[in-house]
């Protein structure tokens, strides 16, 4: 089983990846219904580790946490996106994208391409011969992995009790996890990403160090594309102009968590350098003079 299309099952889990998003994009443009999108990213990521390790079939610990690791955190942001879009109604990324085919397909060809590289440690991890004694770099990963869901869920759970308070409807979130951090829900993700990579390195040799280019895949689209971007353009519309957000903004990290009268004594160019505060996370921010 282990010799199906490839040694690593790149081609196959690439296959069943365009497979799958595919399906989705057709059921999204033939019935305008994108409330599943989120849903089947998620789940993607759950039917590649399991598919792996099955077809693999040595059933090593490694392998198992790895996956088990990928499928708890797979369900739990599936689920929680899908209850949230159900409740919410449309969901806004696509109000642009309705109307041109072009452009929806795009979006799903992208959605393929992150789900593909984002799992490369743990299809890696699944599909090899090697079962190395547990090692140090094992326990790191699953200890980043863990405080990276801890702080995902959390923060997701907070942002949406937040949101659905009548009393909180027009204002930013800013409470819980949300004071340390413009995007804590982001953060855990990348960290529980980058703690399935450190996991997966036991295993690694050669050119299989390449899958580093999933953590690092998932790291720049969040911070220079999808991400953090978009969501930073939203609100600086909205609340660009209130004074009380313009502060929020000016001492919260946009990532990494840190005490606000940390934050927002350090000097730009730190910011800018070690803590992602680029520039252009403020370019839809009303320009407020020298005090901004």
């Amino acid at each position: 089983m282990g010799t199906v299309i490839d040694s690593h099952f790149l081609g196959l889990t690439a296959i069943v990846t365009v497979g799958y998003q595919f399906l989705f994009f057709i059921v999204t443009a033939l019935l305008k219904f994108d409330k599943v999108t989120d849903f089947a990213g998620s789940t993607n990521f759950v039917i590649l580790a399991i598919l792996t390790l099955v077809l693999k079939g040595s059933w090593n610990f490694r392998q198992i946490v790895l996956t088990l690791l990928v499928v708890i955190w797979g369900l739990r942001l599936g689920l929680f996106l899908l209850m949230r879009i159900l409740q919410w109604g449309e969901d806004r990324r696509f109000d642009e994208m309705r109307a041109s085919l072009g452009k929806l397909a795009v979006f799903w060809i992208f959605q393929a391409v992150w789900v593909w590289t984002v799992s490369l440690p743990v299809t890696v991890v699944n599909s090899s011969n090697r079962n190395p004694s547990l090692q140090a770099e094992d326990i790191i990963g699953w200890i980043i992995w863990s405080v990276g869901f801890l702080v995902e869920a959390t923060a997701d759970q907070q942002k949406l009790t937040f949101k659905n308070s009548p009393e909180n409807r027009g204002k930013w979130c800013n409470v819980g996890l949300w004071k340390y951090s413009r995007h804590p829900n982001y953060f855990g993700e990348i960290f529980l990403w980058w703690g399935i990579f450190v996991a997966s390195t036991p295993v690694l040799e050669g050119a299989e160090w390449l899958v580093i280019l999933g953590p690092i895949f998932l790291t720049l689209l969040l911070l220079f594309i999808s991400g953090i971007p978009l969501l930073e353009e939203s609100a600086d519309k909205k609340f660009g102009n209130v004074a009380g957000y313009r502060l929020y903004k000016r001492k919260t990290s946009p990532l990494i968590l840190l005490p606000p009268a940390v934050y927002g004594n350090l000097p730009s160019w730190f910011k800018t350098t070690f803590l992602f505060e680029f520039p252009f996370y403020s370019r839809s921010l009303p320009q407020e003079g020298s005090n901004w």
